[in-house]
Formats: structure tokens, sequence, C-alpha cells
């Protein structure tokens, strides 16, 4: 299964549990990519969590081993696009899963994740595991 993708928190997280499927995702990808905003929610676990040091030392190895997608204008352009097509079509979806889906959709790559809300953006690759 190979291509470019960008990881959810719930991949991240699955990933670094150790999941085998998401190993074989990771590892058979030509590319993988963690969007800022889901850094933004693994830092906020972090923080919350009963081992900060230990965890956060685990966000801050992953932003070294793989490229992280920033938020620009173009992004924010897509982002204002989408929030405006999913609420007029009374489909909305959390407000960081809208820059994750601007920002697969600027760069070209699947999402891969568990949520189902991504399946109300159009044109959007979506890879469950």
């Amino acid at each position: 299964m190979s291509g470019r993708y960008l990881l959810d928190t719930n991949a991240v997280i699955a990933l670094v549990d150790g999941e085998v499927s998401m190993r074989d995702i990771v590892t058979q990808a030509d590319e993988i990519f963690i969007p800022s905003p889901v850094l933004g929610e693994l830092y906020f676990g972090a923080f919350r969590s009963e081992r900060v040091p230990e965890n956060v030392d685990r966000i801050d190895d992953l932003v070294r081993w793989y490229a992280i997608l920033r938020i620009d204008e173009f992004t924010a352009k897509s982002y204002g696009m989408l929030r405006q097509q999913l609420g007029a079509a009374g489909r909305p979806i959390p407000s960081n899963d809208l820059w994750i889906a601007a920002l697969a959709q600027q760069h070209g790559t699947a999402i891969v994740t568990q949520d189902r809300h991504f399946d109300a953006v159009e044109d959007l690759a979506v890879i469950r595991w």
C-alpha cells in the first residue's frame, strides 16, 4: 500500500502504541506526514497525562522522524471553503479535522484515520486500518 499519507491523531497513537496494521501502513508508504493540528492534539494529551515528560519526549521523537505539514494561507482558504460547504450541507466536522482535511487536500495526501466524519469531505482519500 504505497502512497503519500497524512496521519490523523488516532493513527499516530496507534503507531506509537505499536499497532501492527499501522506499522504496516507506515512501512509501505512512500511518504508519511503529520499535520500540525495533530501535533497540538498530541501535546495536549501529553500535558494532561500522568507521565508528561515521557509523553512529550515521544511526540518530540515523532517530529524528528516525520515531516510536519504546517498551516499556511492556502490551507486557511481551503479550511474556510470546507467549513462553509460542510456547514451548508448540514454535515459539519470538528475544527481540527477541517484543518487536517484542508492540509491533506492541499498536499495531495490520503488521511489515515478511524474517524468516519472525514467521509463528509469530497475529494478526500481516506484509509482505515
